[in-house]
């Protein structure tokens, strides 16, 4: 009996030793867990939002947009009527959260469709989550996802002088990368990523909850495990102080005055608040047309990363702004008579 229990510790304590050696070799057991927990709050949070779906808005789902890609799907929404009329629309692309790590552009269904019922044609796109794939490939995949949007505009009814980025967490980070190489050529030569559309196509941006700052990120508490993780499977590196070019993930050290009018949010209990105010003063010291959510320290509700896809007031209240700044850099969009007004819900 007591050799039994005694191979059991055993196998036990070894069991526990190689678990505590996966995680410190390999990103990769870390990163199942927060993609199981993510993905399993992704789904939930997406069918919440079926009910405010109108019925009008139709899809063209899982469009490749580079042929040597698996990976390279894209969905596309847009009013029923608008396509009818053969209508073209400003469109707005968006690149999913997930830490880079975990996510995918179906957890975006409803929110795109609620964007599409304000006159646009919504589209959200896939990119390769890490550490399958490590920086820049979401960025490059981003920019051949807008330079076949582009080139495709007339089958999908999209006005091409009429993009806007959008992102949320991870996905912010994608997207304000590529609005920069996008606007600066000087940081496409730096990141060695070819810019998917011109300067002039460009019109603005969304974004949610991001990170601009790779090498400025919160060390502390359980939230700094999480960051660590991202970054060890983004990067393939534990630490990437003296690697130069990953350092060039940290777009807000690269901004220029060139750099799209910008909307940001985040919530006042987002573990990464800091690093969209930090984004939102360098923006303004440039010039930089921008627009900014933020609430205060002691605002109650407290929100948390991601609030704006919670269609709670603060939800519909951020879903709101953002068509608002839309709408002031579109003020007469293709296809309408009157600029889109947003519904009461």
């Amino acid at each position: 009996m007591k050799r039994t229990i005694t191979r059991i510790v055993i196998s036990i304590l070894a069991l526990v030793v190689l678990l505590v050696l996966a995680f410190k070799l390999s990103p990769y057991p870390a990163v199942w867990l927060v993609r199981y927990a993510f993905e399993k709050e992704a789904v939930r949070v997406d069918a919440a939002l079926e009910k405010f779906v109108p019925e009008n808005i139709l899809a063209i789902r899982d469009v490749q947009f580079d042929p040597t890609d698996p990976n390279s799907l894209l969905d596309i929404y847009y009013p029923k009527d608008a396509m009818a009329a053969k209508s073209k629309l400003p469109v707005i692309v968006w690149t999913h959260g997930g830490g880079l790590v975990s996510g995918n552009k179906d957890h975006l269904s409803n929110y795109s469709k609620l964007l599409a019922s304000q006159r646009f044609v919504a589209i959200s796109i896939d990119y390769t989550i890490a550490p399958e794939a490590k920086y820049p490939t979401p960025i490059r995949q981003l920019n051949k996802a807008l330079a076949f949007i582009s080139s495709n505009a007339d089958r999908f009814a999209i006005d091409s002088t009429q993009f806007i980025l959008a992102g949320d967490s991870g996905g912010s980070m994608i997207t304000a990368a590529t609005a920069n190489l996008i606007s600066s050529p000087s940081y496409a030569t730096i990141t060695k990523v070819n810019p998917g559309v011109h300067p002039d196509q460009l019109k603005g941006l969304l974004l949610y909850c991001g990170i601009y700052e790779v090498d400025n990120l919160n060390s502390e508490g359980a939230f700094a495990s999480f960051l660590n993780t991202v970054t060890w499977a983004y990067f393939r590196e534990k630490d990437i102080s003296n690697n130069e070019y990953a350092k060039t993930a940290s777009v807000l050290n690269y901004l220029t005055g060139s750099f799209p009018p910008t909307f940001i949010s985040a919530g006042n209990k987002d573990p990464l608040l800091a690093q969209s105010k930090r984004l939102a003063v360098k923006l303004s010291s440039l010039g930089v047309q921008l627009d900014t959510l933020f609430f205060p320290d002691n605002y109650e509700p407290a929100l948390g990363h991601e609030y704006q896809f919670t269609f709670d007031e603060d939800g519909k209240r951020a879903f709101e702004r953002s068509i608002q700044f839309i709408d002031q850099l579109l003020p007469t969009k293709v296809g309408t008579d009157t600029p889109s007004v947003v519904p009461a819900f």
